[in-house]
């Protein structure tokens, strides 16, 4: 006897088979569409005297662009709301663009309930009703990779997160990539002065990652070791994992209550709090503080971080406390390009723009000069990319306008391992922005990095700041004794 044709089983493969090479084709075809555009406008704008008339045409088609780059990200899902989130900074991209894409973190579409379900079942070997005593079937948010539900353990008191992989997107995801590597290759060889093909590789290496959350419930305890061992209060809250409750798809952790940073503005507003008054001011500055205080200590101290510290991963708590949330993406940088990168920390707060360039070639930032004052460019290029602090009269950083340093200074090879760096420190240039805070994390970071570099022996031919000294050596022999 013959056994029965699942029309349905081959109908669902060979959809699975054709869904890489037809999501290619529609990346190809927008981002073709998008990329065209600029360069017809590029042109148009060379037969425009009026200066006021030009901007007014880039402005038409950031907008134009921007509705193009929402649909896609949107439409796509996936690595390009990650996409969406790297782009979408008020720092980086133009105004129009952010203002469409800041509305997309943690927008995926849910998976269904009953596929939920069937997840967490499959990875506890349990019924839910066995392990939980409820379950919310409501997501409390969706993003490219997995979703998270609140749920109470059985005969536990206490709420927790229950984070759920979506079922196929790791493949699709990995297809994304691919095609975003060769239109970085394109980039760099026609437009773009910079290694953007080393970056993608890291890239792809660190969404690799983000589907094992055994490997993400390992790094949330570390840095939740670190950080609350090393200081008398933790400058973050970081959730505790509910460690005998981790699968390679599923994750439950402590719940921590708290809104988005991204509605701080609207929290302030209900409460009758001037958004631009003192009390606002004060908030604001101690949120940042704890998060630069928290990422200073993750790099330049243990080098293993968290690297991905967009809006849609920091909750404001009780008393401005912020809470960071979502250890997919960690790095754990070797203790070489540790202590080489707190050096530039120190170079670049000290304003030492040769050390600066001495260090850039320590780390493996291969250069090019494309002018006469190639070391004060040079500098200026590192503020770009390791700095926060936007320079006097900006209210934008936008590195690949036709003034700034990138077009003269062109980044041949950048080291795959330090774009977690550049990303983390532009993400947090953009939370400041958001904020309306102007600073600079590396004078913040200049004594952690003296530290770092003392204790490890390195800090040769350099003083320590008198300003940080005193603070410093107290700090170290309290810890000491």
């Amino acid at each position: 006897m013959f056994p029965l044709f699942d029309f349905r089983d081959v109908q669902e493969k060979l959809s699975a088979q054709f869904r890489p090479w037809e999501r290619s084709f529609q990346f190809w075809v927008r981002v073709a569409d998008i990329y065209t555009g600029y360069k017809v406008l590029q042109l148009r704008v060379k037969f425009e005297k009026d200066v006021e008339k030009q901007e007014t045409m880039w402005e038409n088609q950031h907008e134009h662009a921007a509705e193009k780059i929402y649909a896609m990200c949107s439409e796509m899902g996936g690595f390009f709301l990650k996409v969406a989130q790297v782009i979408g900074k008020p720092d980086l991209a133009p105004a129009a663009w952010v203002k469409r894409l800041v509305t997309l973190c943690d927008q995926a579409p849910a998976t269904p309930f009953d596929v939920v379900q069937r997840v967490v079942e499959k990875e506890l070997h349990r019924s839910l009703g066995d392990v939980f005593e409820t379950f919310d079937p409501d997501p409390l948010g969706s993003a490219s990779i997995a979703q998270v539900h609140r749920a109470r353990l059985k005969g536990d008191r206490d709420d927790v997160v229950v984070k759920v992989q979506h079922p196929g997107t790791e493949d699709l995801m990995m297809t994304d990539i691919r095609n975003l590597q060769a239109f970085a290759l394109y980039m760099q060889k026609t437009d773009i002065k910079f290694d953007l093909y080393s970056v993608t590789k890291e890239i792809e290496k660190q969404i690799g990652y983000e589907f094992d959350f055994e490997r993400e419930a390992n790094a949330i305890e570390r840095i939740r070791h670190f950080l609350y061992s090393n200081n008398k209060k933790s400058p973050v809250l970081v959730p505790q994992v509910m460690k005998n409750i981790v699968t390679r798809r599923v994750l439950v952790m402590e719940y921590i209550d708290g809104i988005p940073i991204l509605n701080l503005g609207d929290e302030m507003a209900k409460r009758g709090i001037d958004a631009s008054g003192r009390i606002a001011l004060a908030a604001k500055q101690r949120i940042l503080s704890s998060l630069t205080m928290a990422y200073g200590q993750m790099i330049l101290k243990s080098g293993f971080f968290h690297a991905d510290p967009h809006p849609g991963n920091i909750l404001i708590c009780k008393g401005s406390e912020v809470a960071l949330l979502d250890y997919g993406q960690v790095k754990d940088l070797p203790d070489q390009l540790r202590l080489g990168y707190a050096k530039l920390v120190m170079d670049i707060a000290d304003g030492d723009a040769s050390r600066t360039a001495e260090t850039f070639r320590e780390l493996g930032i291969d250069t090019i000069s494309n002018c006469e004052n190639a070391q004060e460019e040079l500098f200026k290029l590192a503020q770009v990319m390791f700095d926060t602090r936007l320079p006097p009269g900006k209210v934008l950083m936008q590195p690949f306008a036709e003034d700034s340093s990138i077009k003269k200074v062109g980044v041949q090879s950048f080291p795959e391992e330090l774009f977690s760096i550049l990303r983390t420190i532009q993400i947090l240039r953009g939370l400041s922005v958001g904020l309306g805070i102007n600073y600079s994390c590396s004078e913040q970071w200049r004594p952690i990095a003296e530290e770092a570099l003392l204790l490890s022996g390195r800090l040769e031919g350099r003083k320590m700041k008198t300003t940080h000294k005193r603070g410093f050596l107290k700090r170290l022999f309290s810890r000491s004794s």
